[in-house]
């Protein structure tokens, strides 16, 4: 008898999904503790049938993500196997074909996701291949925090409180010093593939050009962005981060999203850089408030993705069910001039054509422009987070949806409906010398600081001066703000069978 051919031992198959990256990945750091082979391997569905398809920016950034994702591990000796086919049937079949001993993954948290993980987790099992599963992508895991009555918080404090109490998140593991990977035969299975043939990038027309002039993908360009964000903006946080002329908001939610980077990692690193003192030459020092204004925002996804976890589909269902009944608007040319930026309203315009442009929108620009589509032009909320969705490069399944909703007033913890955001108020008070309108809306750039905010009111000789006829040059409001408060108001009336009290003070 022939001698046999010893055969390699069974792999552990790592699927990727929203945690690309090397450093602080636990289902990657349990394949290499193993001793078994490891097998790197990123799956995608075109036409998803449980969660929804991604959008286009986020495709985009997708594509540089794998692409450096690949790169890393190639470095490595190894790189990554894209598949393409629906997950359900294209782990599986992988799985099989390459003999694995187990399938590991960092856990997702929608409903419609964890039925699928669920599903492929019994499939497998079911052939013997273990599956262990691991959180790499929040602080703490939606389950682990619930109220006395073991309910799931419905506000922001105190969920916040209870997720911190006598708790700390584990510090960020390393990067894997060496991997040994499974080679696999090239066609090993009909769904591998390659990037280019995932087609995530556009074509024609390519209007991709705005990101890639304002982005750098993946882990090194994430680590680099929050090493920049600790040296130049943690400091004075707080108050400079509503102010978008500033470079001074953190900018790690793609990072974040795509798990380039992990929220320890961001956790860890602020609590290091505050505990430094850093924040230029001669800096006494973090001020408490800007860490714990930081620290905050992170709770507020930690947030975001404990209601994806508990509670129905944040983009398709109202959190506060009575507004089912909020009488929505149809009025398609009001919401094309949203989304191209020509209503009238500079601040308003300015961040929609920055979110066109780089597929990002500094976050206090968010809640105006959100602000404004659902409560001065009455549109469904639902309407303005598809948009968002589609145009976001941190478009993600929790905090998008549930940013608009807060914005609408029927979200958990929501702003009140009747608080009404005044975009011209807005404007002068966090872009008093108007830089963030002069750069976004060139058209506008030569009124003076006073009347840049609303051009419509600006007097005859300033106008002349800018070479600016408004209605020709720039829209007129597409609608009134006084008008459109009381409209909103009255919808509001309707809604809840009461009067409403709104502050003008926004």
């Amino acid at each position: 008898m022939p001698p046999s051919i010893p055969r390699p031992p069974s792999p552990v198959v790592v699927w990727f999904r929203d945690d690309q990256r090397l450093t602080d990945n636990p289902a990657l750091e349990h394949a290499v503790a193993s001793g078994h082979p490891v097998v790197c391997v990123y799956v995608h569905d075109p036409q998803p049938q449980t969660s929804r398809p991604p959008g286009a920016a986020v495709r985009w950034w997708l594509h540089e993500s794998l692409r450096e994702l690949d790169a890393a591990l190639t470095a490595m000796g190894g790189g990554l196997v894209l598949l393409q086919g629906p997950e359900r049937q294209v782990v599986e079949a992988f799985a099989v074909a390459v003999g694995a001993a187990q399938v590991c993954w960092n856990r997702r948290y929608s409903a419609a996701q964890r039925e699928t993980d669920a599903a492929i987790k019994s499939a497998l099992k079911a052939r013997g291949i273990s599956v262990p599963t691991f959180n790499g992508h929040l602080l703490r895991e939606p389950w682990t925090v619930m109220t006395r009555e073991e309910q799931p918080f419905q506000v922001f404090g105190a969920y916040w409180r209870a997720a911190r109490r006598e708790y700390a998140p584990a510090p960020p593991r390393p990067a894997p010093e060496r991997i040994d990977f499974l080679a696999v035969p090239r066609g090993a299975t009909a769904s591998m593939t390659d990037l280019a043939s995932l087609a995530l990038q556009p074509r024609s027309p390519d209007w991709a050009g705005g990101l890639r002039a304002t982005w750098q993908c993946g882990e090194q360009a994430g680590l680099r962005q929050l090493q920049a964000f600790l040296e130049d903006a943690l400091d004075g946080y707080a108050d400079k981060r509503d102010i978008p002329a500033l470079r001074a908001t953190s900018r790690l939610s793609p990072y974040l999203r795509f798990g380039n980077l992990s929220v320890r990692q961001s956790w860890y690193a602020a609590l290091s850089a505050a505990s430094a003192g850093r924040g230029g030459p001669g800096a006494a020092g973090i001020a408490s408030g800007d860490l714990d204004k930081f620290l905050d925002e992170i709770g507020w996804r930690e947030f975001s993705y404990y209601l994806l976890y508990h509670f129905a589909p944040l983009h398709q269902v109202n959190f506060r069910r009575q507004f089912d009944a909020m009488p929505w608007r149809d009025d398609p040319q009001a919401l094309a001039a949203w989304q191209r930026g020509r209503t009238g309203y500079p601040l308003v315009d300015a961040g929609m054509r920055e979110l066109w442009h780089t597929g990002w929108m500094h976050n206090r620009v968010r809640m105006v422009a959100a602000s404004f589509l659902v409560k001065h032009l009455l549109v469904d909320w639902r309407v303005g987070e598809a948009w968002f969705w589609d145009t976001l490069v941190d478009a993600d399944e929790a905090s998008n949806p549930a940013s608009w909703q807060w914005v609408a007033g029927s979200g958990a913890d929501a702003a009140p409906y009747f608080r009404i955001f005044n975009p011209v108020l807005q404007s002068q008070k966090f872009d008093p010398q108007g830089g963030y309108l002069r750069r976004w809306v060139p058209e506008i750039a030569r009124l003076p600081d006073a009347a840049i905010h609303a051009p419509w009111l600006a007097k005859p000789a300033q106008l002349a001066a800018a070479s600016l006829q408004p209605g020709r040059d720039y829209p007129l409001p597409v609608v009134d703000h006084q008008e459109a408060r009381v409209r909103a108001l009255a919808a509001m009336d309707q809604l809840r069978g009461q009067g409403g009290k709104a502050s003008l003070s926004e």
